[in-house]
């Protein structure tokens, strides 16, 4: 091989990691992934006001993996979670006005997060609040669910 044609397989070999990326963030950066999982929330938030309760549970992961702990109770897969719901907001009124403060999303690498917050609901009558820690995991189709959500309310 002469030794232009050895230099040209040479600089193609090494093509790849030299590549110039695009502007924005690398795959692995903890500000995309933070944006990407207050984004998959914020979707939820916004199907709970507009009363679609199927819409919300779909930022939750449907697995039977699924693990939702609240009220000292232990609920595991996407269908228990769907009937506690439910059950427990059967109409637009009894799910009323869904607001969340966000006060920490860690990554804990390019595929999961950790999401510490506060929720409230306006409601006529009365208004629930509390605490909740998710865990939020980048599915193989690249979007974000819900695979684990201790939720607790206020006294």
């Amino acid at each position: 091989m002469r030794p232009a044609g050895f230099a040209l397989l040479a600089l193609l070999a090494l093509a790849p990691g030299c590549v110039a990326r695009g502007p924005g963030p690398a795959p692995g950066d903890p500000a995309r992934v933070g944006a990407e999982v207050r984004s998959a929330l914020y979707r939820q938030r916004d199907a709970w006001n507009r009363g679609d309760l199927d819409g919300f549970l779909a930022g939750y992961w449907r697995s039977d993996s699924l693990t939702f702990y609240s009220g000292g109770e232990i609920e595991r897969g996407w269908e228990a979670a769907r009937e506690r719901y439910r059950s427990r907001y059967p109409d637009r009124e009894a799910m009323g006005k869904l607001t969340f403060d966000l006060n920490d999303v860690a990554p804990l690498g390019e595929d999961v997060a950790l999401v510490r917050g506060a929720w409230s609901l306006e409601r006529r009558g009365d208004a629930p609040h509390g605490l909740f820690t998710l865990v939020l995991r980048r599915l193989p189709d690249g979007t974000w669910r819900v695979v684990h959500d201790h939720t607790s309310a206020a006294p």
